[in-house]
């Protein structure tokens, strides 16, 4: 079986790829953990990272631009670097930001088989650069990993390529996961009174 690289680069990636990660362990697959950076500093990364319980990224790419275009190629070289050093793996992305993008097209130029996580998700709302990552990567991945059966609709009424299989969204495992850890460190329980509230 390939090496799986599993790739993310913000705050959001990390929370709905640890689930991923876990299983992969769990499994005992061979992955190595990838960030690329987009999501630069303490708190937006390498704190989640921590806090999860994930293990230390094998590689990470430092980016120096914040121009969004200079970022994604600062991106696909570093990628393209790291990609180089495996033997044909598979490049695990989730979700619709631009290293979602930057990794999927390393992954096509380089022939690699490209796995997305989340994909057939639409906001139908094209002014969104979020968007355009979408729809680009779906129609650039090998296997997509599609959460609901609309989304999976939205794949086939598009044609894309790929192998579609329903899963569901890994961000419910997250929140299952992680609530007992969000409950405890919670420190808004201790102000509110929660008897004068109703939840409708």
């Amino acid at each position: 079986m390939a090496k799986v690289l599993i790739i993310v680069g913000t705050r959001p990636e990390i929370i709905k790829q640890a689930p991923v990660i876990e299983e992969a362990k769990r499994q005992g697959l061979d992955f190595v953990f990838v960030t690329t950076g987009q999501h630069y500093d303490y708190g937006l990364c390498t704190r989640f990272i921590d806090e999860l319980g994930l293990p230390p990224p094998d590689h990470s790419i430092h980016l120096v631009k914040r121009d969004p275009v200079e970022q994604m190629g600062e991106m696909m070289v570093g990628l393209k670097k790291i990609v180089e050093g495996e033997r044909d793996p598979l490049l695990l992305v989730e979700g619709d930001t631009n290293t979602v993008a930057a990794s999927a097209i390393v992954g096509r130029k380089l022939s690699l088989t490209v796995g997305h996580v989340e994909a057939g998700l639409r906001s139908f709302d094209w002014r969104m650069p979020e968007e355009h990552n979408r729809i680009m990567v779906d129609h650039l991945a090998d296997i997509l990993f599609a959460p609901t059966e609309p989304s999976r609709q939205n794949l086939l009424r598009e044609r894309v390529h790929g192998n579609i299989h329903v899963t569901g969204n890994t961000i419910i495992d997250a929140a299952i996961r992680n609530t007992p850890l969000a409950v405890k460190q919670s420190k808004i329980r201790n102000r509110i009174r929660f008897e004068k509230y109703v939840l409708a």
